[in-house]
């Protein structure tokens, strides 16, 4: 499992409804994409949620790097280079992955912590505990999902999940989710990753 993200920052006064027109009209084009396990296109708004910025910034889990480097370098994601510019993607490995209760409930919002692995931590530790999050966020009423990451070239986790409702119960970075293509959510792997 591979975790991807990119964030496109607008001005303040940037009308969003440009990017919820934008993922209505290509939104599906994703919803049968071999190797992708489910792209949620994320949007903030600044004011709210706490957002400073507005921001159009979809997450990823991919179940193959085939599949991510189809549509990293096959076109797809020259469309968004094309109007926007070129951002950098994250990219993490995956550590864990979870169904959340509401598994089957249409999520309406994300939440997306990332933090710094510490300096001399126990990765092991780290690691577990990044297991153990991820499962405390899927038991959560009203959690879709949940999954855990890590970037081991700048030593930095991510904690990602999905909500059914607008009251998440997760620190982080809050995101209203536009639309969700998952076409092989049911193959991530679930649980521990190594």
């Amino acid at each position: 499992m591979h975790a991807l993200q990119y964030e496109v920052t607008f001005p303040a006064d940037y009308d969003m409804d440009i990017i919820r027109a934008r993922v209505a009209r290509i939104g599906h084009l994703l919803d049968d994409w071999e190797g992708l396990g489910f792209k949620a296109y994320l949007m903030r708004e600044r004011g709210a949620h706490g957002s400073p910025v507005n921001q159009y910034a979809p997450f990823y889990l991919w179940n193959t790097v085939e599949g991510m480097n189809r549509f990293l370098w096959g076109g797809a994601f020259q469309g968004l280079v094309n109007d926007f510019g070129r951002p950098a993607a994250r990219q993490w490995s995956g550590l864990a992955y979870e169904e959340g209760g509401a598994a089957g409930a249409r999520p309406a919002v994300a939440v997306r912590r990332r933090e710094p692995v510490p300096d001399g931590a126990e990765l092991s530790g780290v690691a577990e505990e990044a297991v153990r999050e991820a499962g405390r966020l899927a038991a959560e009423d009203g959690a879709v999902l949940a999954a855990a990451a890590v970037d081991t070239h700048h030593w930095e986790l991510v904690h990602f999940s999905l909500w059914e409702h607008d009251t998440p119960k997760a620190e982080g970075d809050v995101f209203q989710v536009l639309h969700l293509s998952a076409p092989g959510r049911h193959r991530l792997p679930r649980g521990r990753q190594w």
